[in-house]
């Protein structure tokens, strides 16, 4: 698999080949993860927002099960504040993948359970910080993620 080209600073990664397959030492789950191309975006956004924006690994949740109208399903990351509350809902997508209404139909669905105030949507090449009115239940985009 040829990595995709993000639309963010390099980073170096633990890349393990095996069985034909490539593996990626995933720093937040402390577990070797399948090297897909969204799991490519999620673990580049995330090193972006703790190295250039500051936000601690420990207060960085990914892939959490949640329970929507009684189906199972998994965030892609949260990012809690120093009170432990929930300040970003993120939802990563591969690169090939267009940002759309869907994409925000779907982080939306899940905010409606985790009530954040902001949601990050990427694809690595795209990515859009919007900050949520939760009880007018709209969002407005902001022109770039802030600094913790």
């Amino acid at each position: 698999m040829n990595l995709p080209i993000l639309n963010l600073p390099k980073f170096e990664f633990r890349i393990i080949k095996r069985n034909e397959k490539l593996y990626l030492f995933d720093s937040f789950r402390k577990k070797e993860i399948l090297l897909t191309p969204e799991e490519w975006v999620r673990q580049n956004v995330l090193e972006y927002l703790v190295q250039y924006k500051n936000y601690p690994k420990s207060w960085i949740a990914v892939e959490k099960e949640i329970n929507i109208n009684g189906l199972k399903r998994r965030y892609d990351a949260l990012i809690y504040n120093k009170d432990l509350n929930i300040q970003i809902l993120i939802e990563f997508k591969a690169p090939s993948v267009k940002l759309n209404e869907k994409v925000f139909t779907q982080i939306t669905a899940y905010n409606y359970l985790l009530n954040a105030p902001y949601l990050l949507v990427s694809n690595g090449i795209q990515h859009y910080f919007a900050q949520v009115d939760l009880k007018e239940k709209k969002y407005s985009f902001l022109k770039e993620i802030p600094n913790r």
